[in-house]
């Protein structure tokens, strides 16, 4: 599958960091999706996708649940944010694809609720626009949030520890992890390869208490294990950073359209509240998938979506 662009929209894609801040990513003004692309992609449904959680924290392994929603919308040009009508400012409007990515899981006797929030033009070759995350548990909380600018990414940090809270800063352009999910929905064939500078996980930054940064990186794509995950083929895309970071990510997806994600795996020395540094991995294992428009789905009866996907209540 192949993303469609108007040909009177091509010179946009080829604009340097030079651009103003109202081009902040080159975006062009209009997308023209291909038959298939919308069918699956703008339906107006989200695609939602439960998972079994094994999360590396504090030296073990906590078992818990994920979701992953992809969907559809659009985002001002200008803003950054979701548009409440897009038909107002059509000019403004990006179209995007959003990932909500949740993680909940219980350390002991005190729980854990993670979200990433990432914001990628349907074109998968553009950089990410935006990426927020938080992460909550009874010690307090944090957020951080990377804005694309014409030649970087604009960080706000908050958090609850001395070092890493009130922080504003510009980081050297570069892609981000966090938009390596939404590329591959979009179209695998536009993963970057090979030895690159990655800025990444915002999350795994947070919890590991490191620098937000471009990193050193090599990036491959290669069949994954078969049987891994049934008998549909699938691939395995690898992050692989290099000491002092030493950390590995390796997502899973089937190699037909919509390019699903069949879990993950991501493997580095935990060093949170442990004696020594303990190497674990953090796994997730897709359990079903539904397409809803969930927004929809907020009464106590419709509380059986949740089991539909498996998910405690």
């Amino acid at each position: 599958m192949r993303l469609t662009f108007l040909p009177t929209l091509l010179p946009l894609l080829l604009l340097n960091c030079s651009s103003s801040p109202s081009e902040t990513a080159s975006l062009p003004s209009s997308f023209v999706p291909t038959p298939e692309f919308s069918t699956y992609w703008q339906q107006g449904k989200a695609e939602l996708s439960s998972y079994t959680l094994e999360q590396a924290r504090y030296g073990e392994i906590h078992q818990g649940e994920a979701v992953l929603v992809f969907v559809t919308e659009d985002v001002s040009r200008s803003k950054q944010v979701k548009l409440d009508n897009p038909s107002a400012a059509p000019q403004d409007a990006v179209p995007v694809l959003k990932l909500n990515l949740n993680k909940k899981f219980n350390t002991g006797i005190y729980p854990y609720s993670i979200l990433t929030s990432v914001f990628t033009p349907l074109d998968g070759r553009l950089n990410t626009l935006k990426v927020t995350s938080s992460v909550q548990e009874w010690c307090g909380h944090a957020f951080t949030q990377l804005n694309l600018r014409p030649k970087s990414y604009a960080l706000s940090q908050k958090s609850y520890f001395e070092s890493e809270g009130d922080v504003e800063a510009k980081l050297a352009l570069a892609p981000l992890e966090d938009g390596l999910w939404n590329r591959i929905r979009l179209d695998p064939a536009t993963l970057p390869l090979g030895a690159q500078q990655l800025i990444p996980s915002t999350v795994y930054c947070r919890l590991a208490h490191q620098p937000l940064r471009p990193e050193a990186a090599t990036l491959t794509l290669t069949d994954a294990p078969a049987g891994k995950f049934g008998p549909a083929p699938a691939s395995a895309y690898t992050i692989a950073y290099p000491a002092p970071v030493d950390r590995t990510l390796v997502i899973y997806f089937t190699k037909a359209f919509p390019y699903s994600i069949l879990g993950w795996e991501e493997t580095y020395a935990d060093r949170a509240g442990a004696a020594q540094a303990v190497r674990l991995t953090t796994r997730g294992t897709r359990r079903k998938t539904i397409l809803l428009d969930y927004w929809r789905t907020h009464h106590n009866a419709d509380l059986h979506w949740r089991d539909s996907l498996g998910l405690s209540r």
